[in-house]
């Protein structure tokens, strides 16, 4: 269990009281291969994480566990439940046998009609958490992504050879989700490991929030596939761009429609298919993928 450090973002005109709480994300297990020969393996953790607001049970989300601040922040701020201006502070603490843990947040002033806005949900295919609060999703005809962004087929590449060499939990132990935010040059600026790719993207939105991050000229990244749970969550951080090397659902891609988000699916070495807003992408004829 991690102490409380005072961290100060540039989003902030104070100081927030947050812990830093971390564990293993792998644990090490023993298995028998096709030929019952004994191997020595890792695989991820996952954890139960209950986020508590001003005392009040909200949810309980299961996770890796690599960013358990960002993600109750993310969460918090994708629900749109309250400003983080509000937040006092992100207090996480694991069990002794890191078996499972709470989030308590303390706010200044309390959520108004906190039981009435968590009350109706829409059940999602959000692993690791699995419903969002109805209200989110009454607010996406009101989103407006910037039509002025571009992405050149070149930056595409990058972010792909980025994410393929990148150090990770995936590739030593497999079964996790990964989402990776750059910038319109595809520099990498944040990359966040967790058992459900919802977490993960809360994660990201939690640590844009801190920093006072804003998304217009950011590029979003993810390993699974774009349900609409996932492009809404992308369009709320103000997000044109949404990558993604598996493929999206029907209402995944209505959504983006919708919000006239750029999807990019099945992005995979030269490969890539766009599924919505083409108009954003800056074809390059003749480029050669890394």
């Amino acid at each position: 269990m991690s102490g409380a450090d005072l961290v100060q973002s540039p989003g902030l005109p104070r100081a927030l009281l947050m812990s830093a709480a971390r564990l293993p994300l792998t644990a090490p297990v023993t298995a028998l291969d096709e030929q019952e020969r004994v191997k020595a393996l890792d695989i991820p953790a996952e954890r139960p994480l209950t986020v508590r607001l001003d005392g009040i049970e909200l949810i309980t989300l299961m996770t890796l566990g690599a960013a358990p601040e960002a993600l109750v922040l993310g969460y918090l701020r994708n629900q749109r439940l309250l400003p983080l201006d509000d937040i006092v502070s992100v207090q996480v603490a694991w069990q002794e046998d890191g078996e499972a843990g709470t989030a308590d947040v303390a706010t200044r002033a309390g959520v108004d009609d906190l039981a009435g806005r968590t009350a109706r949900r829409t059940v999602t295919t959000g692993c690791g958490q699995g419903s969002v609060f109805g209200a989110v999703m009454d607010e996406v005809e009101n989103i407006v992504l910037p039509l002025d962004a571009r992405l050149r087929q070149s930056v595409v590449y990058r972010i792909v050879e980025t994410i393929r060499t990148q150090a990770s939990v995936y590739k030593r132990a497999g079964s996790v989700h990964g989402c990776a935010l750059f910038d319109s040059a595809g520099n990498l600026l944040h990359f966040v490991e967790d058992v459900g790719r919802h977490n993960a993207v809360d994660a990201i939105a939690g640590l844009m929030w801190l920093a006072g991050e804003g998304g217009g000229d950011k590029v979003f990244y993810t390993t699974g596939r774009l349900t609409s749970e996932m492009v809404i969550k992308g369009a709320q951080m103000g997000i044109p761009f949404l990558l993604s090397r598996s493929g999206t659902t029907e209402m995944g891609h209505a959504v983006a429609l919708q919000t006239g988000m750029t999807l990019l699916a099945r992005c995979s070495g030269p490969h890539f298919t766009v599924l919505a807003a083409p108009q954003r992408i800056v074809f390059e004829p003749g480029l050669l993928a890394p």
